[in-house]
């Protein structure tokens, strides 16, 4: 049996994406599962995240979202059955390549898979579904009567947030990268219930001059957002910057459009806050709360919660609450060359079809 790995690069230098063979253990642990996988979602490894837990493996297992089969369960095993459709998660420290026909994988990490939902839709928006529920419930408190600001909303988790917030009754406000997803987003405006008072304000950003301000407070009654939910910010303004960097609004401006009391969650691994950024904070008496969808598999903590918000998310998107976009899936002889994009960034997730 053969799944993809990654070897890391020594200091900068790209990492590798090889196809390895591996096998699994004749006994089933306990609680252990044993799945048969139809679909696989790609997304960026973080590995200095990996390395920052203390994961040293010369073969780091590439495809953690899975969605497949029930083959056979461990003696203890309580929640599941052969021939049942499970999804889930792997952990960070999983031995198992989710590209691999067949892994094994702790019952306490899967789900049950509502039938009509497609496994490769479900592979493709698990984690996002994941980010945008741990950042609006689980960091942000979001209620009905807040309002919202997402940034970058066409893309697959800023729409995540947008759904999971109009179904709650959350005023929105998104920003658009370009021409054409800004067409994207006020074209998705009817087919996610975004209608008054929760029409979600559609404010571009790719023109050049920074409207964020001006226009966040206007929509506001000069109050400012409850809940900021970015995609990378500027910590200050250089010279030189990439279109992609061009296009994050700066701290200051994210700190401006605060609210009294609001709550910024961050997905910036390395922010830093100066003492007037902090200051401003303070006089608002906001937060900052920094998004790592890692935490709920890395510890064992919070586990019910985690498969509680994990069902709720796979309901949601089996009754058309949660409305990813579709991914294409690739077949699995193209899971290295994916893979590749998604590592660069130039592509966001890929799917891959077993």
């Amino acid at each position: 049996m053969k799944g993809l790995y990654c070897r890391a690069g020594v200091s900068d230098a790209e990492p590798k994406f090889v196809i390895q063979e591996t096998s699994l253990p004749d006994v089933l642990g306990s609680h252990v599962v044993r799945v048969q996988v139809k679909a696989c979602g790609l997304s960026p490894l973080d590995l200095k995240l990996i390395s920052d837990v203390g994961i040293q493996k010369d073969l780091i297992p590439v495809g953690r979202e899975v969605a497949g089969i029930v083959l056979q369960v461990g003696d203890k095993v309580s929640f599941f059955q052969p021939e049942d459709e499970v999804v889930g998660i792997l952990p960070l420290d999983s031995p198992c390549s989710g590209l691999c026909d067949v892994i094994d994988i702790d019952e306490h990490y899967l789900v049950q898979k509502p039938e009509k939902l497609s496994s490769v839709c479900v592979a493709g928006a698990l984690r996002d579904g994941l980010r945008a529920y741990t950042a609006l419930h689980t960091y942000a408190r979001m209620a009905a009567g807040h309002t919202l600001l997402v940034m970058d909303g066409a893309s697959s988790f800023g729409l995540m947030c947008i759904q999971l917030a109009c179904y709650h009754g959350v005023k929105v406000l998104t920003t658009s990268h370009s021409p054409q997803k800004h067409t994207f987003l006020e074209q998705l405006r009817p087919s996610v219930g975004l209608q008054d008072p929760l029409a979600a304000k559609v404010i571009p950003v790719y023109k050049g001059s920074s409207d964020l301000l001006p226009v966040v407070l206007e929509e506001t009654g000069g109050l400012g957002v409850d809940i900021i939910i970015d995609s990378g910010v500027r910590l200050q303004e250089e010279q030189e910057e990439s279109e992609e960097t061009k296009l994050l609004p700066h701290k200051h401006d994210i700190i401006s459009v605060l609210g009294v009391g609001g709550h910024w969650v961050t997905s910036h691994k390395d922010l830093q806050l100066d003492p007037p950024d902090c200051r401003l904070l303070y006089l608002k008496s906001a937060s900052v709360t920094f998004l790592n969808d890692e935490v709920w598999t890395a510890s064992s903590s919070q586990q019910g919660r985690y498969l509680h918000i994990l069902k709720d998310i796979v309901e949601k998107m089996s009754t058309g609450v949660l409305r990813p976009q579709p991914e294409e899936a690739v077949p699995l002889y193209e899971a290295t060359v994916a893979m590749e994009t998604v590592q660069r960034h130039q592509k966001t997730k890929a799917v891959v079809q077993l």
